[in-house]
């Protein structure tokens, strides 16, 4: 596993709780539960730095990460995504959103086009993007984020036919592959789940053994975000595993959690104040990261 990405995820899942902010040396500690050395670590926090997700402070000898506004930012829309069980329901309106960016300009439209797809948005034809969630506001900062103005026009629509609204999703995402990582998702994580819940309960796992596989089972949970749009109900197929997938994320992530959560606190106190919001496990609303 990318060590980037897996800071990604120590932050959305964790360190966001305790206010955001990690010392470098409790970060490495957390990461060598995954084979990640001290160099990759500092390499790749560098890196997010730079990138404007993390800021860097120092408070004596020691250097401290704290998330951004852009970063916390994103936490807070992709944890409303990942640790929603049940589709909102639809307004019964397409959003839609067209550009023509220029050739010398192809970078911007390379990271637009990722950020869409992040979003929830499908392509139904090359600049035309189409989306069933109420996604003006994110839309909104796009367009700003990558002054783009001049070059985009953005719809909020209903479809008139001649086709069924079931037409365009399937023109705009391939529904069929997508339930197939559901399944391959939940062939491999129902039978780890049985087999850790017959673990704890036995006092046979050790706190930094669940604070490993909650990790893990976030960090893969949430590649769906790159996948699935999150379409309403009412647009989704009738043997659809988003749903069956969900439950068995929210159920499997609940019985490892306080254990995760000790184990974490053991190695982030070591330099850092804890300062924690409570967390109620059955709720399941952590703010989470996807990068």
């Amino acid at each position: 596993m990318n060590t980037r990405s897996m800071i990604f995820t120590l932050y959305g899942d964790y360190i966001t709780h305790y206010g955001s902010k990690i010392w470098i040396g409790s970060l490495i500690r957390l990461l060598n539960e995954f084979g990640h050395n001290d160099q990759s670590v500092r390499a790749a926090i560098s890196r997010m730095n730079k990138q404007g997700w993390v800021q860097a402070e120092k408070i004596g000898n020691k250097s401290y990460y704290s998330l951004t506004p852009r970063g916390q930012k994103r936490i807070a829309e992709a944890g409303k995504r990942i640790f929603k069980l049940k589709p909102e329901e639809w307004d019964g309106k397409w959003r839609i959103l067209m550009y023509t960016i220029p050739e010398e300009i192809r970078n911007v439209r390379d990271e637009l086009r990722k950020e869409l797809i992040w979003s929830g948005f499908g392509s139904m034809s090359n600049s035309f993007w189409i989306s069933a969630n109420n996604l003006e506001r994110q839309v909104k900062d796009l367009i700003e984020k990558y002054e783009i103005e001049q070059y985009v026009d953005f719809f909020v629509a209903e479809y008139k036919g001649p086709h069924e609204n079931q037409r365009l999703v399937e023109k705009s995402w391939d529904l069929v592959e997508i339930n197939a990582k559901y399944q391959q998702f939940i062939s491999e994580y129902s039978q780890k789940y049985i087999i850790d819940k017959n673990k704890i309960q036995k006092g046979s796992m050790t706190d930094a053994e669940c604070f490993v596989e909650r990790t893990k089972l976030v960090h893969e949970y949430r590649k769906f975000l790159f996948f699935d749009p999150g379409l309403p109900e009412e647009l989704l197929p009738e043997k659809w595993l988003g749903s069956h997938a969900a439950a068995l994320f929210s159920e499997y992530y609940k019985e490892l959690a306080e254990p995760a959560s000790r184990f974490f606190e053991s190695v982030f106190k070591d330099g850092n104040e804890i300062k924690h919001k409570d967390v109620d496990y059955n709720v399941m609303d952590h703010p989470y990261i996807l990068e």
